[in-house]
């Protein structure tokens, strides 16, 4: 069963009147605003060390769970799909934007946190972080994932419905417990190779309405993303830049960050160095297609850090699993 943050014990309410479980982390003389999006399986109380952190660093923060994520029964009862937990994402960021009043509004994506930002409202974003995020499609994962991604969705995971009435990943040590609805149609877009494009046709034109200054972070460690998934989901983003820092756990000192790493606290390094200043330096990005770009830019409109030195191309401080990875601890 999924933990959950209850320091303030509040809700939030969705567009369809649905209560989601959320949690406020107030800053003191803020300076700007902060929504964490999650990632697959992965409750709000995982990101509340860097949450808090935040909070402490003079940002409103906002965590939040996807809806029926609550425990089995309400596992078993949920039939939203991620369409509609993109849905739960957007009402978050609308909360989150009023209760900011007028402070700059950074959307934290962590794997599918960021893959569903096309389904959001991005004018109201001042920039995005993207963690870990990349194009879910099978044949991106890292190998030791991809050999077995074919069997587990069309087999391990039926069964494992069947018999539980969700998928119970905590039981099976992989991934962690999801929705039916939700892990039926993830199967489906991990299983074609233009994931979202299963559903939603035109995905391509809403990823490119996005204008939003976008920084994308992997590390070369990834256990479940590769470079070619960064590298797919980044370029989705056309209509605007997209700063990629691809980074070497080693250049901070580190033996591991991985999938989910940067997000804990013992490695509280990385939002020092990557995190805090892209969220001091708003805005990051001049989105005038007439201004100068800088030599640092590429033709295709994405933008590489060295990957063995952890001080990106720019002035310093994600992919969501498709296979049957080991579920992180938490």
């Amino acid at each position: 069963m999924a933990l959950y943050d209850t320091r303030y014990n509040e809700t939030i309410a969705a567009d369809d009147g649905r209560l989601l479980r959320a949690t406020w982390f107030p800053a003191r003389d803020p300076r700007g605003a902060v929504l964490l999006v999650p990632a697959m399986a992965t409750p709000a109380s995982f990101y509340r060390p860097l949450a808090a952190w935040l909070a402490e660093s003079g940002f409103l923060t906002l965590t939040f769970d996807y809806r029926g994520t609550g425990g089995r029964a309400e596992l078993r009862a949920e039939r939203g799909d991620i369409l509609r937990w993109a849905g739960d994402a957007a009402s978050a960021l609308e909360a989150l934007v009023e209760r900011a009043d007028g402070l700059p509004v950074t959307w934290l994506g962590h794997s599918l946190g960021a893959q569903i930002l096309p389904f959001a409202h991005h004018g109201l974003i001042d920039q995005v972080i993207a963690v870990a995020s990349g194009n879910g499609y099978w044949r991106h994962n890292v190998p030791a994932v991809r050999r077995r991604a074919p069997v587990f969705w069309r087999t391990v995971v039926p069964a494992a419905i069947a018999t539980a009435g969700y998928f119970p990943g905590r039981r099976l040590g992989i991934i962690g417990d999801v929705p039916a609805t939700v892990m039926r149609q993830w199967g489906r877009w991990c299983l074609s190779p233009g994931y979202f494009e299963v559903d939603v046709p035109r995905i391509r034109d809403r990823a490119a309405r996005v204008t939003t200054p976008m920084t994308s972070i992997w590390f070369t460690d990834d256990e479940l993303v590769t470079a070619t998934a960064i590298d797919t989901l980044d370029a989705l983003f056309a209509g605007t830049p997209v700063e990629q820092l691809r980074l070497d756990p080693a250049g901070f000192g580190l033996t591991r960050v991985g999938h989910h790493g940067f997000f804990r606290e013992p490695n509280r390094e990385l939002w020092a160095s990557v995190l805090a200043p892209r969220l001091a330096a708003l805005p990051i990005l001049d989105l005038d297609p007439a201004s100068d770009r800088d030599p640092g830019w590429a033709g295709d409109g994405l933008r590489t850090a060295s990957v063995a030195d952890p001080r990106p191309a720019v002035p310093a401080a994600a992919g969501t699993p498709c296979g049957p990875a080991p579920r992180h601890s938490r």
